[in-house]
This record gives structure tokens, C-alpha cells and sequence, in this order.
């Protein structure tokens, strides 16, 4: 995986591509995560819960309970949301310029996170199919916890090696996967999007 880390003043931005690694596979990752999340980071992830399912078809208001331990050696037990693009601030949708999306909300550090769920920032991260694999963008953007560069180059770090074992992975991982037909054991949804900036919004979710 090539890997390129960029630090704009407000938010820090990973650069990515992978060989072998469709869009189709990071799309059915969101929804599965319980499946690999040991296998994304075995050094600094634990065993990942769902607080709130995924729904076959639709994750988004989905959370995940994702304890993790980063280089800087604090452990953390964050409760995450996967939003509704069309509710992210639009500084944050500005960053979205490929096809597909994941924008992740770091909502809280415990239980009372499902109560008052208040963004402490945003994780998105985006991708697009090319000739040989995916070419992507991961980006850290703080809101009510703000970004640093110094924060950011550790978040970086962390997720330059998550992203980089999908490529060890999650090919195989989602072969095996696809004997379960059972959508409540083996959901997927297509996280591709139209629009840009205020207007972006999923292809094919949340539809009026």
C-alpha cells in the first residue's frame, strides 16, 4: 500500500491506495466490522461490540464500541457513529471528493454517549475503484475535541497500519463471507455518493 500523510491546518489527511482491494469489499467492511476488527489492528485494537446494529441495506446511526490502545499508549473506549452525510457539518463534506464514503462520528467515551451523543470529531473516509484496486483518503477532523497536528500524526500512524491490513485481509475475509446468505448475519450496504460538498448525500440510502 503506497501511503502519503498531509496536515492542512484544521485537519489531517492520510492518502492511500491498494492493489487487490475493491470498493465493493470497504463498502461490506462498514457494515461487518465485528468480522476484522482484530484483524484491522491486532497490535492496538480489542474485540469491537455493536451499541446499535447495522440495518442490512442502511448503517447509517449505527455505533460501535471500538476499545483501542494507540502509540501514545492511552487506551480508549470509543463509542463511534457511522452518520448521515447530509448531517456532518459542511467543512467536513468539503473533504469528500471519491465516489464512496464512511463518515464517522467519535460520539462519546461511554454508555452516556447513546444518551447524548455530541461529536467530539469526525473520521471520514473515502474511496473509489481504479484499474488495479482502490485509491482512498482517510481524514481526522475535530469539532468539540479539536485537531492538532501532533494529535493528528498519532491518529495518522494508527490508521495508516488499519488501513494498510486491509489489503492483508480483507480480500479473503469477504470471499469467505459471501457462502452467508443470511443479511442479518452478513449485512451490506453501498456507501456510494452523489453530490458534492453541502449536496453530497448516499446514492442509494436514506432516500425521501
Amino acid at each position: 500500500m503506497e501511503v502519503k500523510a498531509d496536515w492542512d491546518g484544521r485537519a489531517m489527511h492520510l492518502d492511500w491506495s491498494h492493489e487487490g482491494v475493491t470498493a465493493a469489499m470497504i463498502d461490506w467492511f462498514w457494515s461487518n466490522m465485528e468480522k476484522g476488527f482484530l484483524l484491522w489492528h491486532p497490535s492496538q485494537h480489542e474485540p469491537l461490540q455493536w451499541a446499535v446494529p447495522v440495518r442490512h441495506g442502511d448503517p447509517v446511526g449505527s455505533v460501535h464500541i471500538a476499545p483501542q490502545t494507540w502509540n501514545d499508549g492511552k487506551r480508549q473506549n470509543l463509542y463511534i457513529r457511522l452518520e448521515d452525510p447530509r448531517e456532518v457539518p459542511d467543512w467536513v463534506k468539503d473533504y469528500v471528493v471519491y465516489e464512496h464514503v464512511a463518515i464517522l462520528a467519535g460520539i462519546g467515551l461511554g454508555e452516556e454517549a447513546l444518551r447524548e451523543p455530541n461529536p467530539l470529531g469526525y473520521r471520514v473516509h473515502q474511496w473509489q475503484k481504479t484499474d488495479s484496486g482502490v485509491v482512498g483518503r482517510s481524514s481526522a477532523c475535530g469539532t468539540r475535541k479539536p485537531e492538532t497536528e501532533e494529535s493528528g500524526r498519532v491518529w495518522a500512524a494508527h490508521c495508516a497500519e488499519e488501513i494498510g491490513n486491509w489489503g492483508v485481509f480483507l480480500p479473503d475475509l469477504h470471499r469467505l463471507y459471501k457462502v452467508v446468505g443470511n443479511a442479518a448475519y452478513n449485512p451490506f450496504a453501498d456507501l456510494s455518493v452523489e453530490g458534492r460538498g453541502k449536496d453530497l448525500r448516499y446514492r442509494f440510502i436514506g432516500k425521501d
